[in-house]
């Protein structure tokens, strides 16, 4: 299995502010990529655990597998039958969490025992589908999941096992990516509307909030510093910001226009990175939050196809990403 490599060469983006100049020098982000030998499996969602290995699902494959950088080396292991894994998210304690989409479960697996604890989401008045989606931990013990074509929002908690589920009121918004906030609470974005939502961890309130433009669908988000909520809108071609506190939204194109931006995430250097999928290959761009420029951009050596989620590692300050043409990949950031 061998590694493929580019150093990107900085691309010349449009940029406005008194920080364009000091953007422009920065140093874009070096990708790496590894094949995974499953072919045509779609890896994705890669997480990486406290011991520096990384987590991955084959959504296509129906397994859970784990990279080790240090050696290249790659081990499979099987998923139950019609799990159609969907993400998986690695805990502090370094067990990965799957989102069993093609049965309504949530496992967590043991490595050392080798083991599976499956969780089935219950049902829930007003919830169309049980289709366990994307994830985020709560940092108070529970873990925040979407469900897509299901419309609800749900939380477990894992020390007793309880699930709570809130539905949207908008039909068919299809809630899609989701974090969790300093308090505990969630934000996850709509696909089928122009929607962000807002759940409270204590009550699962949940509160829709519309966005500026009724064209815009989103697939990801992230969390700034300062509490700002960031989404890239996938259709149209954007990037935004939503203040919580004034409730007031800023928003800004994306370099190619209506690029298809899929995986985003923010970092703790406060910049937010997305893909833009419409381009092939598909191109990293990074954002600075403080200065509001768009910084110098990589491709992805393979294509990339469609870069549909990523991780952010801010103990290595880099981002995992997973590929629709068969590869795991590593940008280290400047």
């Amino acid at each position: 299995m061998h590694a493929r490599c580019l150093m990107s060469a900085a691309l010349l983006l449009l940029a406005s502010s008194p920080g364009a100049a000091a953007a422009a020098t920065t140093t874009a982000p070096t990708i790496e990529e590894w094949l995974v030998p499953w072919e045509k499996t779609r890896p994705r969602d890669p997480s990486v655990a406290p011991d520096g290995r990384v987590w991955f699902v084959g959504q296509v494959g129906n397994y859970l597998a784990v990279f080790d950088p240090k050696d290249a080396s790659m081990q499979r292991i099987e998923l139950p039958d019609g799990t159609r894994p969907h993400t998986v998210l690695v805990d502090g304690e370094g067990f990965p969490w799957i989102a069993g989409n093609g049965n309504g479960t949530i496992l967590r697996f043991d490595p050392k025992a080798g083991a599976f604890t499956r969780f089935e989401v219950p049902d829930t008045e007003g919830l169309k589908v049980k289709d366990p989606h994307t994830f985020a931990f709560d940092g108070r013990g529970g873990l925040w999941f979407t469900l897509q074509r299901g419309n609800g929002i749900g939380h477990l908690e894992i020390a007793s096992g309880s699930f709570r589920i809130a539905v949207p009121a908008t039909a068919n918004s299809l809630p899609y990516g989701i974090v969790s906030d300093a308090q505990g609470d969630a934000w996850a974005v709509a696909l089928g509307a122009p929607l962000l939502f807002s759940v409270a961890r204590e009550s699962m309130q949940l509160r829709e909030i519309p966005l500026p433009r009724a064209d815009a669908r989103m697939r990801r988000l992230g969390m700034g510093a300062d509490g700002s909520v960031w989404y890239a809108d996938f259709m149209q071609g954007w990037l935004g910001r939503y203040q919580p506190g004034d409730g007031s939204f800023k928003e800004w194109r994306t370099p190619s226009g209506k690029s298809g931006p899929y995986a985003m995430v923010t970092d703790d250097r406060g910049r937010a990175w997305v893909f833009e999928t419409f381009p092939q290959p598909n191109v990293l761009h990074g954002f600075d939050m403080k200065t509001e420029t768009w910084l110098p951009a990589a491709s992805v050596p393979s294509g990339g196809g469609v870069v549909r989620h990523m991780e952010y590692d801010a103990k290595r300050n880099s981002l995992w990403f997973g590929t629709d043409t068969n590869h795991l990949g590593r940008a280290q950031l400047p």
